[in-house]
């Protein structure tokens, strides 16, 4: 195999400070590293988020997908913590149940329930 396992994601970010602290305190990753206003990386097991900070417009993005072991439970707890959901959950039929935010930079954040 010419590639190893996934080490990191990462997002382009505006404000390093909003986005650290959505991740941190909204959706509750612990903060690894920070290098000022340029870089953060969380742990999410078994890979790193990462944020890289820009000033241009932020370009297109991937979605970073965390599995919870209930979605209804995992959306309610984010909703508490100021987390804002898109109106639509999505299922994929006898598989999973997903549903999808955003951080303050735009970028798609997906939870999702995996059927047992």
């Amino acid at each position: 195999m010419a590639v190893g396992s996934l080490d990191h994601v990462y997002y382009w970010v505006h404000d390093m400070d909003a986005a650290v602290a959505f991740y941190r305190d909204v959706v509750g990753l612990a903060l690894r590293r920070r290098d000022g206003d340029e870089w953060a990386e969380f742990d999410a097991p078994p890979i790193r988020l990462a944020l890289h900070a820009t000033g241009d417009p932020v370009p297109a993005s991937g979605t970073v997908v965390f599995r919870v072991a209930n979605l209804d439970e995992a959306r309610w707890a984010l909703e508490r913590a100021g987390a804002a959901f898109e109106d639509h959950m999505g299922e994929v039929e006898g598989f999973a149940r997903f549903a999808t935010l955003r951080d303050p930079d735009g970028n798609p954040i997906q939870i999702i329930e995996y059927r047992r």
